[in-house]
């Protein structure tokens, strides 16, 4: 079933996950993409601010996309998003960490300017099996309304 926009009220969404990060994918993340010494060097990670290896928020970023895509993006009647409201990056990604993602709905609007769709925007946390939140990021993802919804 194709989730469109009047699937989307306010409130919250649900729930995706576990989706476990091993110490392998941290360090190639940060190998190609965020080559900074606490994503790539234990002992340089241990005298950080961040007091050992941690994940690139790049990384964290990456993998909260994947898990919206496979919770819920690909079976709705997304037709993409204007951009990134907000990125806060609250407590490192470690490795073994097995992540959880709390999707909300905080706004759900029809676009007056093309009623065919509406603006969804979710905000979007993820947090580690002990339920600290390791960031959160603010949404709007544009989807098409139910036919003879207009």
């Amino acid at each position: 079933m194709t989730l469109t926009f009047e699937d989307f009220p306010p409130g919250r969404f649900g729930t995706f996950g576990p989706r476990h990060v091993t110490r392998d994918e941290i360090l190639a993340f940060a190998a190609e993409f965020d080559p900074q010494p606490m994503h790539l060097d234990e002992e340089a990670a241990a005298t950080s601010m961040l007091r050992g290896l941690s994940g690139s928020g790049w990384h964290l970023c990456s993998l909260m996309m994947r898990m919206m895509a496979d919770g819920f993006i690909t079976r709705a009647a997304s037709l993409g998003s204007p951009g990134v409201d907000e990125v806060r990056w609250l407590s490192p990604l470690r490795p073994g960490d097995d992540l959880m993602l709390d999707v909300d709905v905080v706004e759900a609007r029809a676009s007056k300017s093309r009623p065919e769709l509406g603006i969804v925007k979710f905000k979007c946390t993820v947090r580690n099996a002990r339920g600290e939140a390791l960031a959160e990021m603010t949404s709007p993802i544009l989807i098409k309304r139910r036919e003879g919804a207009v």
